[in-house]
C-alpha cells in the first residue's frame, strides 16, 4: 500500500467542492468534468474558508484549478462579504464556537441558496448542537444541506511532507510554568491532527516512540483516539482493513520529539532546498523576492535540484540557461533567423510552412523554460548576496566539521563569532559548538561566551541549553547512586526532556553523516533487534490493551516520521535518502508540528531562556523555580540531587501549592 498523502487530501478536497458527490468518470474525484445535468447546474459555487483551511488548501489548489472545479470565488469567513442568493457555498472551517457563529449568521442573513459545511476535523457534539439552536432561531436551517468531517485539518506540501501547522509547540512543551491543561489540550491537538492524517491515508498504523516525554504523550492520546473510533462499524479505517489484511502492510508510525537531536534544527545547511527555507523565508512552497514564486512539484528545476549543495545549483542554472540558448539558435536557424544566440519572440519566423509550425509550436515551451531559468537565476542571485555577506559557507563548513567529524578550528570559530553573520548566526553556531562536544574546553567556552557578548546577542538559548546539558550530565551521574527511573520521569515531568535528549547528538558524531533520527527510523523499520531502539514503546490500535498479540514489530515497508516540536528540511532529506539507498523498497513521509528554519528554532529556544531566567550574557544562573507533581519520595530525591533549584510541589491529597526549597 503506497503512502499517497498529498493525492488522498487533493481527493478529499475536490470530492467537497463536488459537494461531496464522487465525480463520474473520475475514479479518484479529481477529475474536471461533471457527471450529470444536476451537478452541472451545481458547477458554480462559492468557497468560503477560514484562514487556517486557506493555509491547508493552498500548497494542493491554485485559484485555476478551482475554477476548473466550479468555484468562481473564494473568500474568508472573518471578512465582510456580499450575499449570493443564488450560488450555493461551501464552507471549509475549523470546529470552533467562534466560526459556528459566523455559518448561522450567514445561513439568516441569506447569503447563499445552500450551505455545504465542511469541518477540517471531527465536529464536537456541542457546536452541531449550538449550530443547530441558531438556525432553528433563524428559521434558516433549510439552507444548511450538509455537514460533514472531512479530517483534512494538517498542510500536506508535497507527497512525502507535511505540517500540522501548530506554530510554537516547543515552546508550549519545554515551558517549565506551563499549566497541566495547557499541555495537555496541545498533546491532544497534536493527536488530532495526526489521526486526519492517518485517516486521510486510510491505514492505521503501529506507533513506536522513546518512553517518557511528548512523544509517548501523543502516542498514547492517539493510540486511545484510534481504539475509539474503531470501535464503531463502519468507520474510516474500514475499507483499508479489507486490503491489508496483513500486518506487515500497515505503516508504522514513529514519533520524536524534538530534544531528540536538537542540533538539526539549529545548524546552518548548504544544500539549495534548506538554504531557500532558512535563508530567504520559503513558506508553504512559496517565496517573495519581491517576486513571488511557487517552489513546489510544478517547477521541474526545483524537484530536480533542490538537494544538491548550493555551488552545484548555480553550475546547473549555467547549464540550462546555455541549453535554451542552443535551443532558440536551433530555431532561429531552421526559421531563417538569427544565429547570435538572440533570444527566440516569434518575431523573425520565416522559411518554409513545416518549420514555422514547429518554431510556433516550441515557444510556449520555450517561454516556460526562460521563466524557470530567470526565476532560479534570482532566487541563487539573493542567495549569493546572504552568503557573502554573512559568510554562510564558513558556518557551514565550521558547524560540520564540529557535528560529523568532532574537530574544532578554534581560529575559525572565533573569527566567525566576531566576525560577518547576523546575531541569529553566531548564536546558532555556539549553540552548535556547546551541542557538538560532551565536555567543552573550559577556556574555549569561555572565549565562545566572551565572544557573544562582544557581538551583542542574547545568550538566553545558549544559556539555556547550556543548562539543560548540564542537568543531563547530572542525571547520568546521579543514576550511579538514585534510581534511574526516577530521575528519568523527573527529568521529563520538569522540563519535557528525557534523559536523551543530547544522546542525538553523541549518535550523530559516532556515526559519520547519518542523522540520529534516520538511524532510529531505518532500525524501527527492520524490526530486528537494536540496543538504540529496543526500548521503545509500541502501540497497536487494532491490538488487545493487554497481552503480548499485537506485538508486531516490524519489518514494515512505509513509515510517516513525525517530529514534535519542530521538524526541518535537512531531517527530510536525510530521511529522503534512507529510501532511495536502502535495498527494498521503502517509502517515509516526513511531518512536524510545524516546518522550522534555524533563525525560528533559536529564537524559540531564547524564548525558553527568558522564561527561565537565563537571558542576558552573564553566566551565573539564578535559582529557578520549578513546579512538579511528583511523589514525596521522587522530589526528596530531586531536592538532595539539585540543590541550586527552588521547587513547588502540588499536595496530592488537596492540590495545594506549597513552596519547597531544597535542603528544608
Amino acid at each position: 500500500m503506497a503512502l499517497t498523502l498529498r493525492k488522498k487530501q487533493l481527493d478529499s478536497i475536490v470530492r467537497m467542492l463536488h459537494l461531496n458527490q464522487q465525480l463520474q468518470g473520475s475514479p479518484d474525484g479529481v477529475g474536471g468534468g461533471v457527471g450529470s445535468a444536476e451537478e452541472e447546474e451545481e458547477a458554480y459555487k462559492i468557497l468560503v474558508m477560514d484562514s487556517p483551511c486557506v493555509a491547508l488548501l493552498a500548497p494542493v489548489l491554485r485559484v485555476g484549478e478551482l475554477r476548473r472545479h466550479g468555484v468562481t470565488l473564494h473568500l474568508n469567513i472573518d471578512k465582510a462579504r456580499q450575499q449570493v442568493p443564488d450560488a450555493p457555498a461551501v464552507y471549509l472551517l475549523r470546529p470552533t464556537a467562534a466560526n459556528v457563529d459566523r455559518v448561522a449568521a450567514d445561513a439568516a442573513a441569506g447569503l447563499y441558496a445552500s450551505f455545504h459545511l465542511n469541518f477540517s476535523t471531527c465536529v464536537p457534539r456541542a457546536l452541531l448542537e449550538r449550530l443547530a439552536s441558531a438556525t432553528a432561531a433563524s428559521r434558516s436551517a433549510h439552507r444548511v444541506a450538509r455537514v460533514a468531517d472531512q479530517y483534512l485539518d494538517f498542510v500536506c506540501l508535497e507527497e512525502g511532507l507535511f505540517s500540522l501547522a501548530q506554530p510554537r509547540a516547543y515552546v508550549a512543551l519545554n515551558d517549565p510554568a506551563a499549566a497541566e491543561a495547557d499541555i495537555t489540550a496541545l498533546v491532544d491537538a497534536i493527536a488530532l491532527g495526526l489521526f486526519c492524517v492517518v485517516a486521510t491515508l486510510g491505514a492505521v498504523p503501529v506507533i513506536r516512540c522513546a518512553r517518557g516525554g511528548p512523544a509517548e504523550m501523543v502516542a498514547a492520546a492517539l493510540d486511545a483516539r484510534l481504539r475509539d473510533h474503531l470501535i464503531a462499524k463502519p468507520n474510516l479505517f474500514t475499507e483499508a482493513a479489507s486490503t491489508a489484511v496483513a500486518s506487515f502492510q500497515r505503516p508504522l508510525l514513529c514519533l520524536f520529539d524534538r530534544n531528540f537531536e536538537l542540533s538539526v534544527g539549529i545548524q546552518h545547511d548548504w544544500s539549495y532546498r534548506p538554504l531557500v527555507h532558512d535563508v530567504l523565508g520559503l513558506k508553504s512552497n512559496k517565496l517573495k523576492l519581491p517576486e513571488k514564486y511557487d517552489l513546489d512539484d510544478t517547477d521541474p528545476f526545483w524537484v530536480a535540484n533542490s538537494w544538491l549543495q548550493f555551488p552545484k545549483v548555480a553550475e546547473e542554472i549555467e547549464a540550462q540557461l546555455a541549453k535554451y540558448k542552443q535551443d532558440v539558435d536551433e530555431v532561429n536557424q531552421r526559421t531563417g533567423g538569427g544565429r547570435d544566440g538572440v533570444e527566440f519572440d516569434g518575431t523573425d519566423l520565416i522559411g518554409n510552412t513545416r518549420h514555422l509550425m514547429n518554431a510556433v509550436n516550441s515557444l510556449p515551451e520555450l517561454t516556460e523554460r526562460k521563466k524557470m531559468i530567470d526565476k532560479h537565476t534570482n532566487i541563487a542571485t539573493a542567495l549569493l548576496g546572504h552568503i557573502k555577506g554573512r559568510s554562510l559557507d564558513g558556518y557551514f563548513e565550521c558547524e560540520n566539521s564540529m557535528l560529523v567529524d568532532g574537530t574544532l578550528d578554534r581560529t575559525k570559530l572565533m573569527n566567525l563569532l566576531r566576525g560577518n553573520g547576523t546575531k541569529e548566526d553566531k548564536l546558532r553556531l555556539a549553540v552548535t559548538y556547546l551541542l557538538s562536544f560532551e565536555t567543552p574546553v573550559p577556556s574555549d567556552l569561555e572565549q565562545v561566551e566572551a565572544a557573544l557578548r562582544e557581538s551583542e546577542v542574547d545568550m538566553s538559548a545558549f544559556q539555556y541549553v547550556k543548562r539543560i546539558k548540564s542537568l543531563n550530565s547530572q542525571f547520568a551521574g546521579a543514576s550511579n547512586t538514585a534510581s534511574k527511573v526516577n530521575i528519568v520521569d523527573w527529568a521529563e515531568k520538569l522540563y519535557g526532556h528525557s534523559i536523551s535528549a543530547m544522546t542525538g547528538v553523541r549518535n550523530l558524531l559516532s556515526d559519520g553523516k547519518q542523522l540520529a533520527v534516520t538511524r532510529a527510523v531505518e532500525a524501527l523499520m527492520e524490526g530486528k533487534p537494536n540496543p538504540e531502539v529496543d526500548n521503545y514503546l509500541l502501540f497497536d490500535p487494532r491490538a488487545p490493551k493487554s497481552g503480548t498479540a499485537g506485538q508486531f514489530r516490524g519489518p514494515f515497508r512505509e513509515a510517516i516520521v513525525f517530529m514534535i516540536g519542530g521538524g526541518n528540511y535537512i531531517e527530510y532529506r536525510s530521511l529522503t535518502e534512507l529510501t532511495q539507498r536502502s535495498q527494498t523498497t521503502k517509502q517515509v513521509i516526513y511531518g512536524a508540528t510545524e516546518i522550522l528554519n534555524g533563525v525560528e528554532f533559536i529564537q524559540q529556544l531564547s524564548e525558553l531562556g527568558q522564561k527561565a531566567g537565563l537571558g542576558g550574557v552573564s553566566s551565573s544562573l539564578p535559582p529557578q523555580s520549578i513546579l512538579v507533581n511528583l511523589s514525596y519520595v521522587d522530589f526528596a530525591l530531586s531536592v538532595q540531587v539539585y540543590p541550586d533549584i527552588h521547587f513547588r510541589k502540588k499536595c496530592n491529597c488537596c492540590m495545594v501549592e506549597r513552596q519547597l526549597v531544597s535542603g528544608n
